[in-house]
């Protein structure tokens, strides 16, 4: 509901930068209150409450409208960028102190045309007064953007701490595949020479692609679901040569999520432990799906299906195993991600695995 209502009020701002214009004037709001509430009272309660009501909310929302949506806006000319478009600059100080005085006359004038009066007759009868008005209204639009910045850079630390923990959690998983490859490769170079070559080709497409998604910043944005596919398309064409007949896979993408961002390497070890723990072990091998497709309007669902030996999950594993690291360490990752996503496991011994990413959806990037 609230993802949805910042979608509407804030289409023409970037997408990311939605959710957190919204709670801002939920926290605007909040205040108002309580402000009109001091002036009522400071004015010996000399009008009625709902006119101190309605200057109050005029006011700060003309100053939070200003300063924060528009800032955003004109992010490129104020020379600021994402994720929360903040800089101590002469720049940005100017515009600031522009859209606290701008936006006080605005909210005067909505609550004068409310109260059937003007404001501006103070500039001969009490000055001061007037000016008084004013200094309130820049200490109190300071005190908000003072806050706003604390809490941006305390966004920004706990990004930066989730982009490291999900690099750690790449940097453990890469050796993990890593090794298996090459266990199965130096096995092939003894029997099978030409097969080992085609492998190590494959390996070597799959290492590019994954020096790529070494080096793309997790909150950029930058690694899609086309990068994620194409990379599992790599590793399945390696395991296809060692397997031969015995593996068959498919890759479902629709064409409107392949610009969607994901982290990279999330969906690899789910197709590495369908392979290595459900496909493998049976003589005939089998088949695995990965397909990924929208849910209602908020979702992003991504499945891994396999026709394997399957496993019992009522019950935990007597010891730990490949397939649950690989699987914890998806779960781990996901946990990191902003927003609520889950993986979902159904299996049973002899019927397969599914395993369901339910993600959100996000404002797709074009495919490079």
């Amino acid at each position: 509901m609230t993802s949805a209502l910042a979608e509407w009020l804030f289409a023409w701002l970037p997408a990311a930068s939605r959710p957190g214009a919204l709670r801002r004037l939920a926290a605007v709001w909040t205040i108002a209150p309580a402000i009109a509430l001091v002036l009522w009272g400071n004015n010996t309660k000399t009008h009625p409450l709902d006119i101190s009501l309605v200057y109050s909310f005029a006011i700060s929302t003309s100053i939070w409208l200003l300063s924060d949506p528009m800032r955003i806006r004109l992010g490129a000319w104020l020379r600021v960028g994402p994720p929360h478009f903040w800089a101590f600059t002469p720049r940005v100080g100017l515009y600031m102190l522009g859209c606290s005085t701008l936006g006080y006359v605005l909210g005067t004038l909505v609550g004068d045309a409310y109260a059937g009066r003007s404001t501006w007759d103070m500039l001969s009868q009490s000055p001061a007064r007037l000016l008084g008005f004013w200094v309130s209204g820049l200490v109190f639009s300071g005190l908000f953007v003072l806050g706003f910045y604390q809490r941006a850079q305390a966004e920004d630390l706990k990004r930066q701490a989730t982009e490291a923990r999900l690099k750690l959690l790449e940097t453990q998983l890469e050796p993990h595949m890593l090794f298996n490859t090459l266990a199965n490769l130096r096995a092939l170079i003894q029997t099978d020479p030409p097969r080992a070559i085609h492998m190590l080709d494959r390996l070597n497409d799959y290492l590019r692609a994954t020096l790529k998604a070494s080096r793309t910043d997790v909150a950029s944005g930058g690694h899609t679901l086309a990068d994620e596919f194409a990379r599992l398309h790599d590793y399945l064409e390696l395991m296809a040569v060692r397997m031969g007949p015995r593996l068959a896979y498919s890759l479902a993408l629709p064409d409107g999520l392949q610009g969607h961002p994901l982290p990279p390497l999330l969906l690899q070890p789910l197709v590495e432990n369908a392979i290595r723990h459900g496909l493998e072990p049976q003589v005939d091998g089998g088949t695995v799906a990965v397909s990924a497709r929208t849910e209602g309007t908020g979702s992003l669902v991504i499945e891994v299906n396999d026709t394997g030996a399957g496993m019992d999950t009522s019950a935990p594993p007597a010891a730990p195993s490949d397939s649950g690291f690989g699987l914890a360490q998806v779960r781990e990752r996901i946990a990191c991600l902003p927003g609520a996503g889950r993986v979902d496991v159904h299996s049973a011994p002899g019927q397969g695995t599914r395993i369901t990413l339910t993600l959100p959806l996000l404002n797709p990037v074009s495919p490079a």
